[in-house]
């Protein structure tokens, strides 16, 4: 590449892509791509730019070319169930999910490349669920031109892909609403309303639903049968520290075996997460009625991917685990439950 002032660049192969931003009429985009060949008529539009001199084509480039970077970057970041750019512009290329599912990344490898210094690897957070289509990660190298030690060592970090997405393998739930007052109709379930909508929106389908009175040999019953039809039981009611609440022991009774008993999310302290074979067994609480998210969002994705949640995770996610209970809630794009 050679630098030339914006006349002398008349004629000649643009050496990278331009970037045009319009504040007034709200948009950014690529003006011109590299490899264009720039006329006479678009030297005051380039001066517009704030162009004074640019760079051009002339055969004697060395080290990596931004477009290159991407290239070469690209196919080793992408792992299942992601695509990407076919061809970058203004050096980027930009990483999607294929399918919905839950968006994982290896953070710790994340941090070796963006900490080289060259390279820009961001992703949105590791263990949100994805929609299908939704930018997942973007990358590309900030200079115009980077050492080939550069991307030797980006190449040598991503020996396996740094990002997916795991699919959703539970498909379908039962939803058992258990509490007296609601069995004999004194006041309406609120918990379906709720619940159904988000486990739909995440192409799970509520195949069962009951509402039992507070009787533990009912509940017991109740939880067994169920549990035997779909992939996931939810349970509502009982899970507090009122003596009167029974379903927590019921759910050992059935032959629940609990994860954990609790969790150090707020809201949702009281949420029980256990499993009825290799069957996932939610407890909801009552916060999941007033509160727009709760520690059953930010554990549901991961949920329906298959994976066990243990102590440990649940103790990591006391950082970033206190809601900021915005007036309009925005989950989950905040920083609730984000780490």
């Amino acid at each position: 590449m050679r630098r030339v002032s914006i006349e002398e660049a008349v004629g000649q192969v643009l050496a990278y892509d331009i970037t045009e931003v319009n504040i007034v009429e709200g948009f950014k985009h690529r003006a011109y791509k590299r490899g264009h060949i720039i006329a006479a008529d678009e030297v005051e539009h380039l001066k517009s730019l704030g162009r004074r001199s640019i760079f051009i084509e002339d055969g004697n480039s060395t080290g990596v070319h931004e477009d290159d970077a991407a290239k070469i970057g690209a196919p080793l970041i992408a792992g299942k169930n992601i695509r990407y750019d076919a061809e970058s512009s203004e050096g980027k290329v930009s990483f999607y999910a294929e399918i919905d599912g839950l968006f994982k990344v290896d953070e710790e490898r994340l941090f070796q490349i963006n900490n080289i210094g060259i390279p820009s690897l961001p992703t949105i957070h590791n263990n949100m669920g994805v929609e299908k289509g939704k930018q997942v990660a973007a990358f590309r190298i900030i200079p115009l031109v980077c050492e080939q030690s550069v991307m030797d060592r980006v190449t040598e970090i991503l020996d396996t892909p740094i990002i997916e997405i795991k699919p959703y393998v539970v498909k379908t739930a039962a939803l058992l609403i258990t509490g007296s007052e609601v069995y004999e109709g004194r006041i309406k379930d609120g918990f379906r309303p709720k619940l159904e909508p988000k486990l739909n929106r995440m192409g799970v389908e509520v195949i069962d639903y009951r509402i039992v009175p507070d009787e533990a040999d009912i509940v017991t019953a109740a939880v067994q049968e169920m549990a035997a039809k779909a992939d996931m039981l939810i349970t509502t009611g009982g899970t507090s520290v009122d003596p009167d609440d029974i379903t927590a022991q019921a759910l050992l009774d059935a032959g629940v075996t609990y994860e954990m008993k609790g969790s150090q999310i707020q809201p949702g302290n009281n949420l029980t997460m256990g499993y009825y074979g290799d069957k996932p067994v939610c407890a909801i609480p009552a916060a999941a009625l007033h509160f727009s998210a709760t520690s059953f969002d930010i554990l549901l994705p991961r949920i329906l991917a298959g994976e066990k949640i243990g102590k440990r995770d649940m103790a990591l996610l006391a950082h970033g685990g206190l809601c900021h209970f915005c007036k309009k809630c925005v989950y989950p794009i905040c920083p609730f439950g984000r780490g």
